[in-house]
């Protein structure tokens, strides 16, 4: 007993020796539940979709204090992002609804999705450059909504089940992949109708989807490990396998610098790809069973939600 003793407190002193001080981890209020989704909010809070408790987190980097705002019976949110008008936007699985917070009053407004949508198992929105946000429900469905008039619009999704992550390009472009469908989809703004891209090949499960500076789509595939590049002009894949694990890759996020940077369940770590060396760096959790969902962040610093031990982490570069 005395000998293990000994060799878990090596242990534990190595673990604070080669800790990376780049990471530093927020750990939230076991009322806030399942944390899912993260974003980046305007005044220098971070925004977090607590699924488990249906409401949306309010974390203080500088104080670590966590605010939460209950977005209403049966809630679960999934993602959350930041509306052009600077409020927070969420997709409610719970009331499947598309849920707005105000920023300044914490008033919270409802969107319900049209009844012939019942369970549509809301996912990730994101706004087109008109101020439209779009959305994705993995029950096999796909929307818009526009704030101005409050109107919905749904439509029934090629292949059924499994829409997921979606983006906006700097030309203004909507894509949105699906993990069950198994393909990439561009969506016409003006009548909502896809155009389906296909993997490079089967079987790779796309789950989230974002553009860099220069509308370069990069896709994470869960089934098969990969993060993969998407030219839309030249209508050309590129992957790379993560440097661990053969599945898993949940998460992708491109920062300022044009750095892409994914979570890798199997390896139980954040990693970032730099496309022009062709590496990847890797920032594994100090706890089993992190579980990063969807990252987002500002200049210098990217953020996720470890739905596995209910913490934000940050990552600084």
């Amino acid at each position: 007993m005395r000998a293990w003793l000994i060799l878990a407190a090596m242990l534990g002193s190595t673990l604070n020796s080669v800790a990376d001080e780049r990471v530093t981890y927020y750990p939230l209020p076991k009322a806030s539940g399942y944390p899912h989704d993260v974003a980046a909010a305007p005044d220098g809070m971070v925004w977090y979709s607590a699924q488990g408790s249906g409401h949306l987190g309010i974390l203080d980097p500088k104080t670590a204090k966590v605010e939460l705002v209950a977005l209403g019976k049966g809630s679960s949110p999934h993602g959350v992002i930041v509306g052009p008008d600077g409020a927070a936007w969420l997709t409610d699985g719970g009331q499947n609804a598309i849920v707005r917070v105000d920023p300044a009053t914490r008033a919270v407004k409802v969107f319900p999705l049209p009844k012939e949508f019942p369970n549509a198992n809301l996912n990730t929105g994101v706004f087109d450059k008109s101020g439209i946000h779009w959305f994705t429900g993995q029950g096999g469905m796909y929307g818009r909504l526009d704030p101005k008039t409050g109107k919905v619009e749904a439509w029934k999704a090629p292949r059924g089940y499994g829409p997921y992550g979606i983006t906006v390009t700097p030309g203004g472009d909507v894509w949105y992949v699906s993990l069950a469908g198994d393909y990439l989809a561009k969506l016409d703004l003006a009548t909502g109708a896809p155009t389906v891209v296909d993997p490079p090949r089967k079987g790779v499960g796309p789950r989230r989807v974002w553009s860099d500076s220069k509308g370069i789509l990069w896709v994470s595939f869960w089934h098969s490990g990969e993060v993969g590049r998407y030219d839309p002009a030249a209508k050309t894949w590129k992957t790379w396998a993560l440097p661990k694990s053969g599945s898993g890759c949940y998460s992708v996020y491109v920062d300022d610098q044009d750095k892409v940077w994914l979570t890798d369940f199997i390896a139980n770590a954040i990693v970032r790809f730099d496309p022009v060396a062709e590496k990847f760096e890797s920032f594994p959790s100090n706890r089993r069973g992190a579980s990063v969902r969807q990252m987002h962040g500002r200049p210098s610093e990217v953020w996720g939600a470890e739905s596995g031990t209910s913490r934000l982490v940050r990552v600084t570069y």
